[in-house]
């Protein structure tokens, strides 16, 4: 059905739903969830919901794990910390929905990582009063808000259905330095320590006199072969990388684990200006989202790959998905030369759109790898899913149609931001976690029938061209739907009318039935002449109706239908009517 639907296209666009595929899309299932309605859906690539998990909150981040259960991060509660990503309640179901784990925390945000043993690592606000900051070297100058919210990442053991234990965390602010007031134990160089993160540091996007939001954080991703976990700080415009086999006391310092550097920094990339090692120029990451590993398998393979945001990158706002390789040994240990930017000096691969603007997220969005080697990428600002080649070419592309404004109907677009998608994943269809699944596709989540008329709006947008929101797009008093039919060869069974022409249905009675009372209708009433002998033009006879006087029947094959009025009203009009349009609209 989808071939012969994008077989027959026109020039008219699908909004919502699945708007592109070709023969080349990863074989697999899509999981998101609306960022600003509820419900979890894992799509098959036809845009059919293959599952879905429900629940009354919106979620940030979703993660299918090999036993088919959910792991989510959900928007829930009033929170203290009310800024973009705020969550506050980590969800685990089972593939039934069934709830197997429910965590509050309220300062957590947007994101969470499933380690291999079932614990999960979470991110978080920690407040920061004024006088703390200055005690750290915070320069007063930059306490706009009066304080700081630095993040900081917990690992939480669940122990029962609502519970969990904190087993580990570590705080960024145990690693600070700063060269502002040389009062302060950790006053120094900045850039001789590339390893420790400036308190004093803001991106050029952010205000002047300083933000509460210092870090916004909003991924986190877990290596097991490495023991590292990788973070993206938004508003340094870099990703960090740390040592996870570390105790919570080695993580608050400076050594220990496998490392040997406890806490600090392993590896930094993106924008070196903020360890002093580098001008705008050296900039390479503009307030992104989503550092993550690629997968063992998948081509790339132990790369990172990153969404690029782009706001204010030089030559203009636009958004790029980036690769890169890391310069890191077998035993996690990362290259540097002092003094320099952290490597690569570039990506390794990138995806920009032909013109660059058209692909521009100001925030949220993400990107991930495939299995043959394409990447799946989140344009969140506007709920959009698609997936392109090494090459950069779109093989499949769905729209969320899921809006603040209720679900949109095939045909409308969402109004600005309000089908936001945080992030999205692509599952293979040999995945662990759908082995022995049921996956019959029960429908799709966008309007199918607008306005009620019999049509799935896709297909009245490819196939017939009429208008998914009215019922009878020509007025001819006659539904759409039942212009369309294809009936049995009898004229009283339909599909010899046309949809887009409003003189095709003759039911003066409005009936709905074409029978003697609509012929005496057009004697009684109609059967005048114009009077002056300008067809089609006033002045007419009292009742005289143009729209059902049609020329001669030999000015035609089917004058009733295409011929001009010829200002005379005879029986061959009527005998035309009765002959070619004599079926009914039921």
């Amino acid at each position: 059905m989808l071939a012969l639907r994008f077989a027959s296209a026109e020039a008219t666009p699908l909004t919502v739903g699945l708007t592109a595929t070709d023969n080349d899309p990863s074989r697999g299932y899509t999981l998101f969830g609306p960022l600003q309605t509820s419900g979890t859906y894992l799509l098959d690539n036809e845009g059919q919901v293959a599952h879905s998990w429900g629940g009354p909150n919106p979620s940030i981040s979703n993660y299918l794990l090999e036993d088919g259960s959910l792991f989510r991060n959900l928007v829930y509660g009033p929170n203290p910390f009310m800024t973009g990503g705020a969550a506050g309640r980590i969800e685990h179901l089972d593939w039934d929905g069934n709830s197997i784990w429910l965590f509050d925390y309220v300062p957590a945000h947007h994101d969470i990582s499933v380690l291999p043993n079932g614990n999960v690592l979470m991110i978080a606000w920690e407040a920061k009063m004024e006088a703390e900051a200055i005690a750290a070297g915070r320069d007063p100058a930059l306490l706009g808000d009066d304080e700081l919210w630095p993040d900081y990442i917990i690992e939480v053991e669940p122990t029962g259905p609502t519970t969990g234990d904190i087993v580990w965390e570590w705080h960024p602010w145990d690693h600070l330095i700063q060269d502002f007031d040389n009062t302060k134990s950790n006053f120094g160089v900045v850039g001789d320590y590339p390893e420790l993160v400036d308190v004093n540091f803001f991106e050029q996007t952010r205000p002047a006199d300083g933000e509460a939001d210092w870090m916004h954080s909003n991924s986190i991703d877990y290596n097991p072969a490495l023991d590292q976990i990788i973070l993206s700080v938004r508003h340094f415009s870099e990703f960090w990388v740390i040592d996870h086999s570390t105790t919570t006391a080695e993580a608050a310092s400076h050594s220990g684990g496998n490392s040997g550097k406890g806490g600090d920094l392993l590896y930094r990339w993106g924008n070196p200006q903020a360890y002093d090692a580098g001008t705008s120029s050296d900039q390479q990451l503009f307030v992104q989202h989503d550092a993550e590993w690629i997968e063992p398998g998948l081509p790339g393979a132990g790369n990172i790959i990153v969404f690029n945001n782009g706001t204010a990158r030089p030559g203009g706002n636009y958004s790029s998905v980036d690769e890169l390789v890391p310069p890191v040994d077998q035993f996690g240990n990362y290259a540097y030369t002092t003094g320099q930017p952290y490597g690569p000096a570039s990506p390794t691969w990138s995806y920009v759109a032909p013109n660059p603007p058209d692909f521009y997220s100001a925030f949220i969005s993400g990107a991930n790898r495939t299995s043959n080697g394409n990447t799946l990428i989140t344009h969140g600002a506007k709920g959009k899913l698609f997936e392109v080649t090494p090459a950069g070419a779109t093989v499949w592309s769905y729209v969320n149609p899921k809006s603040t404004t209720g679900t949109i109907a095939q045909g409308n677009t969402p109004p600005n931001n309000t089908n936001l998608v945080f992030r999205s994943y692509r599952y293979e269809a040999d995945y662990a976690g759908l082995d022995g699944r049921d996956l019959t596709p029960s429908g799709v989540l966008e309007i199918e029938d607008s306005d009620g008329d019999g049509l799935e709006n896709i297909d009245e947008l490819k196939v017939y061209l009429t208008n998914p929101a009215v019922a009878d797009t020509d007025g001819d008093g006659c539904e759409d739907g039942v212009e369309v039919q294809t009936g049995s060869g009898s004229q009283l069974s339909g599909g010899l009318r046309d949809p887009l022409d409003p003189n095709d249905y003759f039911n003066p009675t409005q009936d709905g039935l074409n029978r003697i009372d609509d012929i005496l209708a057009v004697v009684l009433a109609y059967f005048v002449d114009d009077t002056d002998g300008n067809p089609g033009l006033p002045p007419y006879s009292p009742g005289y109706n143009p729209d059902l006087d049609r020329s001669n029947m030999a000015a035609s094959p089917n004058p009733w239908n295409t011929g001009a009025p010829d200002g005379l009203q005879r029986v061959q009009d009527i005998l035309h009517a009765v002959n070619s349009y004599f079926h009914d609209c039921a």
